[in-house]
């Protein structure tokens, strides 16, 4: 199979006996040999294991036995999933002292159980308290569409693996954008599904009450697909709880006929790159959407995300804080540090807000079935660039990468990220609906990149 073969389409391949999972795997493991000392995407690769699972699916395949629907596609995860015998480091440099997991993550598993192949744990930054994708012990992830540039973060390694080619399916985690940013700067897709859809269960924590895992991929065919594998309850994650299991790859040919799109304005038109109005410009269009909508106090909503991460984050590290402070990040450590001195009262008055700002996107879910917002305001910095200009203010690119995506991953909507390839970088626009509305956001994404208007452009590598 080419490298740039989708997941999708590797599946059918393996399936019908036209290219062997041993094959697929063994070219990925090349392509990652090759590749990933430019790009840092992986910090390790399971081979032997890879090889051993790719087997069992072919031996299944002569056996005459029906294969899951994605037989033989190669995967990675981010390193704070579990993964049988590797250390969870979580990007950190505290966590890889850890002994390895016993058992692989849930949706590690269910990928599996649906015939894919894991490869290996993929760079990130550390404790996913970062959008830039750098990360200060593991070095940087690096963006495939230009090596000095970041991939946003801090599923940086996943997008990187994924706009790089490497594999064509990867896992992260998104707390206030860490799968949406990645994917607008290295121009794949990404799927953040609502809060408490897929398990969490034996992957390291960030903040509990925001966090969520999802998949990227290069067409939104295999977005549904790995979704789909991944859903289900899980006893071992509080707020996974049993909804049923609603697969929505069988619903996305129906495409964007009779939703109700708007487009979110205020807050989200203002410090726009012209790429990013360029790129809202382009998705508005093509879906012919000509209503504008307010998501109100977006500004505040972002401001509290601010405060329940930090104060979250830093109880859970306090203890880490205490007895290995040098061996942090220093910026993400000062993070954690000022996050355990912010007062109570602005923690039980961001939450108060939270509510309160649920139920009025809640409202808004009552006269529209979509919304779309930039998910970055610009394409992707330089690798160690500190500051942008937004609006005529300087400001800091660490911060101010998740500028679109904490008010929504704030209270946990489910959002699809489409890649609109401009030249020279990628960058990326936002499908938000309502809470286990995922099938609505994919279907838009389908109709947008079946007209050409979102796709995954190839890097020059």
């Amino acid at each position: 199979m080419d490298h740039w073969s989708k997941a999708s389409e590797i599946a059918a391949a393996v399936s019908a006996g036209e290219a062997s999972a041993v094959a697929v795997t063994q070219g990925a493991l090349a392509r990652i040999a090759a590749l990933n000392p430019k790009l840092n995407a992986f910090t390790a690769t399971v081979a032997p294991r890879a090889l051993e699972r790719a087997q069992a699916v072919d031996a299944a395949r002569q056996r005459g036995e029906t294969l899951g629907p994605l037989a033989g596609v190669p995967f990675a995860v981010k390193n704070l999933f579990d993964v049988e015998g590797l250390a969870t480091r979580a990007g950190s440099k505290i966590n890889r002292d850890g002994p390895a997991a016993t058992r692989d993550q849930p949706l590690i598993e269910r990928l599996e159980a649906a015939g894919a192949v894991l490869v290996g744990a993929l760079n990130m930054g550390e404790y996913a308290y970062d959008f830039t994708g750098e990360n200060l012990h593991d070095g940087p992830s690096r963006n495939p569409h230009d090596l000095t540039r970041m991939t946003g973060g801090s599923s940086g390694g996943s997008g990187s693996a994924v706009g790089g080619g490497l594999v064509p399916l990867a896992l992260g985690s998104d707390t206030n954008g860490s799968i949406r940013v990645p994917s607008s700067l290295c121009g794949i897709f990404g799927l953040k599904p609502t809060y408490g859809r897929l398990t969490r269960a034996r992957s390291f924590p960030f903040v509990a009450s925001l966090d969520h895992l999802g998949p990227f991929a290069r067409s939104v065919t295999d977005l549904a697909i790995s979704y789909d594998a991944m859903q289900g309850p899980d006893a071992d994650d509080p707020v996974c709880v049993d909804r049923g299991v609603q697969p929505v790859a069988p619903l996305i040919a129906r495409g964007a006929d009779g939703l109700r799109i708007a487009v979110a304005d205020g807050y989200f038109r203002q410090g726009l790159f012209p790429e990013a109005n360029e790129a809202m410009s382009r998705v508005t269009k093509a879906l012919n959407v000509t209503r504008d909508i307010t998501i109100p106090e977006a500004l505040r909503a972002r401001e509290a995300a601010y405060v329940i991460t930090a104060t979250e984050g830093a109880a859970l590290h306090l203890d880490r804080l205490r007895t290995r402070a040098n061996d942090f990040d220093p910026a993400v450590r000062d993070r954690l540090i000022a996050g355990a001195i912010v007062p109570a009262s602005l923690v039980v008055a961001s939450q108060k807000f939270r509510r309160w700002y649920r139920e009025r996107m809640l409202e808004l879910f009552g006269e529209v079935d979509a919304i779309l917002a930039p998910a970055t305001p610009c394409t992707a910095p330089s690798i160690g660039q500190q500051n942008f200009v937004l609006d005529g203010v300087e400001l800091p690119v660490r911060a101010n990468l998740g500028l679109y995506t904490q008010p929504i991953s704030f209270i946990g909507l489910p959002v699809v990220a489409v890649p609109v390839p401009l030249s020279p970088l990628p960058i990326a626009v936002q499908i938000i609906t309502a809470p286990w509305r995922e099938d609505i956001a994919l279907r838009i994404a389908y109709t947008l990149e079946n007209m050409g208007i979102a796709a995954a452009p190839k890097p020059l590598l």
